[in-house]
């Protein structure tokens, strides 16, 4: 036999109370509906302050739940952020890395844009400029200090040619093939170039020491003019390099000796110059030679 439908509260006087209570409730509940619709349809200024009213009351409830709500979304959010902080901060690491690495390719793009303008600067303000090339390698520990730059014959390059870069002097052409040439660096030992110093302009050879600096010798024996920072330019005595060109800048200043550093570093230099070679013109006419000197007259002598 099927269970009724409609079940009793039976005999517990706990579940006849509260269904006397909710019966209560309802009745209450319908009964305050009702009047509110009559007061709103009899007084609605009088419905508009009960409203009011019950906004009143009902606001700081809101609120409150709303301040609850909120504090336990921010306590969730925070024990996530707290699980997910590993993979976040590993994250940020990875972006971190790929930013700098921007950067730093940004300025070496910027670097070499700014050496390329003042190389081709340089090239449209020299005359005396045959070709452009790229050094594509230099010995820095062999007992000879060379380089290779990437154009030979085919532009017009030969040997004994000088060799400079945005910075200064590089070196000189040594040999030279079709397509590429050899270039001897100020460094090696068996480079001589003759410069200035130009701070007050006295005369001195740069000699290469083959290993990666310049010693610099004054004509003037007992006297070491140079100073720590002082600069050198070539000369232009005996030709073959143009007068003006930055050689070198003092480093070391002993009693005996004085070191030097190139200006035109091989290992930074990535673009050089090749010049003609420098011929001094004569700046004033040859004296005439000198008359032979008359014979002595025959009857003077007697």
């Amino acid at each position: 036999m099927a269970a009724p439908q409609i079940r009793r509260p039976g005999f517990s006087r706990r579940a006849q109370y509260g269904l006397f209570l909710s019966y209560v409730a309802a009745v209450a509940g319908i009964v305050v509906a009702v009047l509110l619709l009559i007061l709103a349809k009899l007084d609605p200024a009088g419905f508009n302050a009960v409203r009011g009213a019950a906004l009143d009351v009902t606001t700081p409830i809101a609120s409150g739940g709303r301040k609850v709500a909120r504090a336990i979304g921010n306590a969730g959010d925070a024990i996530g952020d707290y699980f997910r902080a590993g993979s976040q901060n590993a994250r940020l690491k990875r972006e971190l890395r790929a930013t700098h690495r921007r950067l730093i390719e940004a300025r070496a793009a910027e670097f070499e844009n700014s050496r390329l303008k003042r190389l081709l600067r340089l090239s449209s303000e020299l005359p005396d400029a045959i070709a452009t090339g790229r050094i594509v390698s230099s010995t820095f520990d062999a007992s000879r200090r060379l380089a290779t730059l990437d154009a030979g014959a085919a532009a017009g390059i030969r040997i004994g040619q000088p060799v400079r870069g945005p910075e200064g002097l590089i070196g000189r052409i040594v040999e030279n093939g079709r397509h590429a040439s050899r270039v001897l660096l100020l460094t090696d030992g068996s480079s001589n170039v003759p410069v200035l110093l130009v701070r007050d302009g006295t005369p001195a050879l740069a000699t290469g020491r083959g290993d990666g600096t310049i010693e610099l010798k004054t004509l003037e024996v007992g006297r070491n003019p140079f100073r720590r920072g002082d600069v050198v330019v070539t000369s232009g005595v005996g030709g073959v390099y143009t007068p003006g060109i930055p050689v070198a800048i003092v480093v070391t200043v002993n009693r005996d000796d004085t070191v030097a550093r190139p200006l035109a570093d091989p290992a930074r230099v990535d673009f050089a110059i090749v010049q003609r070679l420098y011929m001094p013109s004569a700046t004033a006419p040859l004296a005439p030679a000198p008359a032979p000197a008359a014979a002595a007259d025959p009857a003077a002598a007697r």
